[in-house]
């Protein structure tokens, strides 16, 4: 007998305020036959606020492996499953993605149950460019790879959203002012909740205010994008075609190509003899 899979539901759940989860969420929660928590204790009390009896397992980064197998052992075998994360939408700068992964390669339906998520309540919120962003999650602690993360971002056009804990955030505030420069940022502080609070200033201003205001509270930085260069990138040809003009107007062949090569990033060999051969001289 061909046993048919269950299905794996993907629920949003409250960022803060229970109001927000949503009847179908509600409904869903409700008739799976058990439910996979990020933290069991924090979705016990989601659960318990709506009367909702369902057994619940445990499934966060240090058990994700063996929870992905023991639960796509129970969907293959005809249960369905809700997973859902602390607060928002699960498997989003979450464990719970590997188990969406290996439920998609075994054939198991995956289906949403779209409820809050702060990523996009905070861009909302800002009044930054929202036609097209970037969510980069939460900085590393190492401080080497906090700072090869911030400087790949230094040329980023799209306005950026990064999550931060209250013990870490002036730290962070400090390293992308020192990386990206003064940049317009909105500080989202308790979304939904009680003493919810959008702070829109600059990164140096925001870095000032957390030095003399202890910060309390879980964040969401958004970030404006860097200001697309107003000059467009020269082609290599366009670059030897600078450097001879720049030997023509008196600096040495030497000069001038280290003067090209600093403002558009080619090689000052390459075009230094680009340059010579359009000229008609030898090196």
């Amino acid at each position: 007998m061909t046993i048919t899979p269950g299905t794996l539901y993907l629920v949003g759940t409250p960022i803060g305020n229970l109001g927000d989860l949503s009847p179908r969420a509600l409904e869903t929660l409700s008739k799976v036959d058990f439910i996979a928590a990020e933290d069991t204790r924090v979705s016990m009390k989601l659960l318990n606020h709506f009367d909702i009896k369902k057994p619940l397992v445990s499934c966060h980064e240090h058990n994700i492996r063996e929870a992905s197998q023991s639960i796509t052992v129970r969907l293959l075998a005809g249960e369905d499953c809700a997973i859902v994360t602390d607060a928002g939408m699960p498997c989003i700068s979450d464990p719970g993605e590997q188990l969406v992964d290996a439920c998609h390669k075994l054939g198991i339906p995956v289906l949403s149950v779209p409820g809050p998520t702060a990523i996009a309540t905070a861009v909302a919120l800002s009044g930054l460019a929202t036609a097209r962003f970037t969510f980069e999650g939460f900085l590393s602690v190492n401080k080497s790879s906090r700072m090869e993360h911030l400087q790949s971002l230094k040329n980023e056009t799209r306005t950026m959203v990064f999550y931060e804990a209250p013990h870490k955030l002036l730290r962070t505030l400090e390293g992308l002012l020192a990386v990206l420069g003064d940049r317009e940022i909105a500080v989202c502080r308790e979304l939904t909740k009680l003493h919810e609070e959008t702070r829109r200033t600059t990164l140096s201003e925001a870095a000032a205010y957390y030095r003399d205001n202890s910060p309390r509270g879980e964040f969401v930085l958004v970030i404006a994008g860097a200001k697309p260069s107003e000059e467009p990138e020269l082609t290599f040809e366009e670059a030897a075609e600078l450097t001879r003009r720049r030997m023509e107007e008196g600096l040495s062949p030497t000069m001038a190509a280290k003067e090209v090569a600093r403002a558009t990033g080619y090689k000052k060999g390459d075009h230094y003899r680009a340059a010579l051969e359009a000229s008609g001289e030898e090196e």
